[in-house]
């Protein structure tokens, strides 16, 4: 049957991406199928359970390359698990004994929806997935097609996730700055926090981006401007074992030596342990509608500060968090290739019927394909075997070590 109408949303936590990808799956369907109906549901799951949307009308097909400049999201986003019901009638999006995912199907029927164009992580494209199920076991055929949207590129089995590779040049350029801080006191311990809940390879490729923006400054060591003191002296993740007691020892060795110790941290690194701690402590550990431990309650930058400043005998600690700052920026070069590439193949299988997330598939020689939802699964664990990791590591003096598997 031919394609009459096809609906957008974004979910989830922002990333560099989402903007353009809007854009540039409105470019496309305009190039390719003018024909096309375009809707959006605002703010994601959230939109298609209200029926609040968006109509993409010819100003906003004429004008859709400008989404490229961006950062954020036009449609909005937000957190929502149709799965979790008692939250769903909590936020009162649901009534008492309905099935969020009728709803969310009855929707997508209602408004005559032939594609539904999901850009989000893991929970966003399977929830979509199960939507398709609801709908065929109901006489009613979608098409879903994904696109894999988050920072942390760790959706399996997905090479390389949409904004990930901006996230990690924002996240060098927010330590730009925030290192210069290092000689604001004799004895300065800054904590750069990236986000990552389960996955390093964001904190990994930003300390690798600002190292080698250090490689193109020029350094005056007789004014005490040098690049030992603006390096980075350690990172953690969580797929690295952690000996804080060896690693206090090491860096106690470089603050004495340079007066300021420079650590990137993934928010996830040391997550069970600092919940085992307050948990310990009789304090309750708050979590989203996804189960999933809410940072931000914890703080793990400030946990690892206090771990290290006495240690390492710390006159002054800075916990800095690149978090937004990295999440919520236009993409960059290299992701608009990405995206250009993706949204261009999503239109595609949209046509022709053809669900799956869209990405380069590790278990297909890397091949850019619909991936069946079925394969799709998240807290993909960063390979810290590769060999721009190790070097990296070594050339901070760091050891590397896999930590043992955490429980997701």
């Amino acid at each position: 049957m031919p394609v009459r109408r096809v609906a957008l949303l974004t979910a989830g936590g922002f990333a560099p991406c989402l903007s353009s990808a809007v854009g540039g799956l409105i470019e496309r369907y305009t190039e390719i199928a003018p024909e096309v109906e375009i809707i959006a549901y605002e703010h994601g799951y959230h939109g298609l359970l209200s029926g609040t949307k968006i109509v993409v009308d010819e100003q906003a097909r004429r004008h859709a390359g400008v989404l490229h400049r961006f950062g954020g999201s036009p449609i909005g986003n937000s957190r929502v698990k149709l799965t979790n019901t008692a939250d769903l009638v909590k936020r009162g999006l649901v009534q008492e004994g309905q099935n969020p995912l009728a709803v969310a199907a009855e929707q997508l029927r209602a408004d005559g929806v032939d594609v539904l164009h999901t850009i989000g992580g893991d929970d966003t494209n399977t929830t979509a997935a199960d939507l398709a199920e609801y709908l065929e076991e109901n006489g009613y055929h979608l098409t879903v097609v994904g696109l894999p949207k988050t920072i942390d590129n760790d959706i399996v089995p997905i090479r390389q996730s949409l904004g990930a590779w901006s996230a990690a040049e924002q996240a060098s350029e927010f330590a730009q700055n925030i290192v210069g801080e290092h000689r604001v006191s004799p004895r300065m311990l800054i904590v750069h926090e990236v986000m990552g809940r389960h996955c390093g390879w964001l904190t990994a490729a930003a300390a690798e981006r600002y190292r080698a923006w250090l490689d193109t400054q020029e350094w005056v060591p007789s004014l005490g401007l040098t690049r030992e003191r603006w390096d980075v002296h350690a990172v953690f993740l969580p797929e690295l074992q952690l000996d804080i007691a060896a690693e206090a020892d090491r860096l106690r060795g470089v603050m004495d030596e340079l007066g300021n110790v420079n650590i990137f941290l993934s928010e996830g690194a040391g997550v069970p342990e600092i919940v085992a701690e307050l948990e310990a402590q009789g304090e309750e550990v708050q979590r989203d509608p996804f189960g999933h431990v809410k940072l931000d309650t914890i703080n793990p930058g400030a946990w690892f500060a206090k771990q290290f400043a006495e240690r390492l005998g710390a006159e002054k600690v800075m916990v800095q968090k690149s978090g937004y700052f990295s999440r919520s920026a236009p993409a960059n070069a290299e992701d608009l290739r990405l995206i250009q590439s993706m949204t261009d193949l999503a239109v595609q299988s949209g046509l022709d019927g053809a669900s799956g997330v869209i990405g380069h598939d590790e278990e297909d020689a890397d091949r850019l394909r619909a991936i069946p939802f079925a394969r799709i699964a998240g807290g993909k664990a960063f390979d810290i075997r590769q060999e721009w990791f190790t070097r990296l590591m070594a050339d901070i003096g760091q050891s590397v070590s896999a930590a043992a598997p955490a429980a997701h």
